[in-house]
């Protein structure tokens, strides 16, 4: 699984022109399945996204995370995200999954953040969307569930 994470000010999808996600302070992450995850890479992403310290603490460090601000997720599906552009001119998606899985995952990841009493809010799988948001900082951090980056 691949994570593209924004800390935004406030972020929105829209599909057909019609507002399905919304969110104040917090994080916009895109979401993609890749063809040999699991569910422990949605375990992993899903604790990964609920803890990880990068909100601003008093002393202005990176200690909070977005459960500890009381923020919340957007959670937008994004299958681009496992593109391979390393040969000629077109993206190749070898490594992305079959959309029945990849939708089974990225629900489950949803589940589990919302488990975890994060306020959450997601797109809608495998519709063309279009997000808006205001980031903060810009803070984005990529996060892969196989530990390449």
């Amino acid at each position: 699984m691949r994570a593209v994470i924004q800390r935004v000010l406030q972020a929105e999808v829209k599909v057909k022109d019609e507002q399905v996600g919304q969110i104040d302070k917090g994080l916009l992450v895109y979401l993609s399945v890749g063809k040999d995850d699991s569910l422990k890479d949605a375990e992993f992403m899903a604790e990964k996204l609920v803890n990880l310290r990068i909100f601003a603490d008093e002393a202005g460090k990176m200690n909070r995370s977005v459960l500890d601000i009381g923020g919340n997720i957007l959670l937008v599906s994004n299958f681009t995200l496992h593109g391979d552009c390393r040969k000629g001119r077109r993206p190749g998606f070898d490594y992305a999954a079959q959309p029945q899985l990849a939708q089974q995952l990225y629900e489950k990841v949803a589940e589990l953040i919302a488990e975890q009493g994060v306020a959450l809010e997601k797109g809608i799988f495998g519709e063309y969307m279009h997000v808006t948001s205001t980031n903060d900082g810009p803070v984005t951090f990529l996060l892969d569930s196989s530990r390449l980056f």
